[in-house]
């Protein structure tokens, strides 16, 4: 599959990426422990998958059903990860620590994939995430359990990017639906059985309890990750690595809006940082997608 990096697959990404910033909200508003809460997200989005990759399920190989049962489970990993290091550090510091795939995608998929990188593409990510650090440098105010709770979101970056890494290569025979509703059986079932050895399996009751688990199914699940996987399709893997570093500047957006927390000047500066960097790397990947189509 060609990967053109175009403008409109950059702008859907970002899309994508704004409904996965949701998700801090909804697991600090679900009634339910972390893994529990990651669990039903991952279970409810199975059914509403099936229509959409219904068509595609009959091209599965089952080589390929082993290897997306497998990318479920390391998106179960993160999930759990994710999920648990909110009851430790910041909804930013989660977003900051998690997405941080790049220092595991970039070496990975340069081996692995024979991705090309370009000359100043070093120097654009150099420039987001510096762009995140000072956004969120603001927001920093660490106490002693913050610790525990970076590690975990930055232990689950490292299972965010194998599933990252795993879709990506999928993603050149498989629509990313297909990919999403067949990897959420590993998910869904290492999820179940670390959630019944951890917290024990909690049913959710009332819709005080079950719509932050259906935001989450919706806004992350069904249509940010499904998103991310289509748009993989179409950028290339160190591309879109980057652009996933905006959740944390989403997040932030987020926070100004729904709770009226004020964006510091240092915080603005971050966004535009970020901003920058993100618009740097885009521009290297166009320009090496029109050098490989000249020859």
């Amino acid at each position: 599959m060609e990967r053109n990096n175009e403008t409109k697959d950059v702008l859907l990404e970002l899309v994508a990426v704004a409904f996965l910033a949701t998700g801090g909200i909804f697991v600090k508003l679900s009634a339910l422990p972390p893994i529990n809460t990651g669990f039903y997200r991952v279970l409810f989005s199975i059914p509403l998958l099936l229509p959409l990759a219904f068509k595609g399920l009959k091209t599965l190989r089952k080589k390929d059903i082993l290897i997306l049962f497998l990318a479920g489970c390391f998106l179960a990993g993160d999930v759990a990860l994710w999920n648990l290091s909110f009851s430790y550090t910041s909804v930013a510091n989660a977003n900051l620590l998690t997405n941080l795939t790049p220092f595991t995608v970039i070496p990975i998929s340069y081996f692995l994939f024979r991705e090309k990188i370009p000359k100043f593409f070093l120097l654009g990510a150099v420039i987001t995430i510096s762009g995140v650090f000072v956004l969120l440098g603001g927001k920093i105010n660490p106490i002693e359990s913050n610790y525990l709770g970076d590690f975990l979101a930055f232990c689950a970056s490292f299972f965010y990017a194998s599933f990252i890494l795993i879709s990506y290569r999928l993603r050149d025979r498989y629509e990313s639906s297909v990919i999403m509703f067949a990897s959420g059986f590993g998910s869904a079932l290492t999820l179940g059985g670390v959630a019944m050895l951890t917290e024990g399996i909690q049913i959710p009751h009332g819709m005080g309890e079950l719509w932050p688990l259906l935001g989450l199914t919706l806004c992350l699940q069904v249509i940010g990750h499904n998103l991310l996987a289509h748009c993989q399709g179409r950028l290339n893997v160190n591309l879109s690595a980057i652009i996933c570093l905006c959740q944390p500047v989403i997040a932030s957006v987020y926070s100004f809006i729904i709770f009226s927390e004020m964006l510091s000047v240092k915080e603005v500066i971050g966004i535009m940082i970020v901003m920058v960097g993100v618009y740097l790397v885009k521009v290297q990947y166009s320009n090496l997608s029109q050098t490989s189509s000249a020859h």
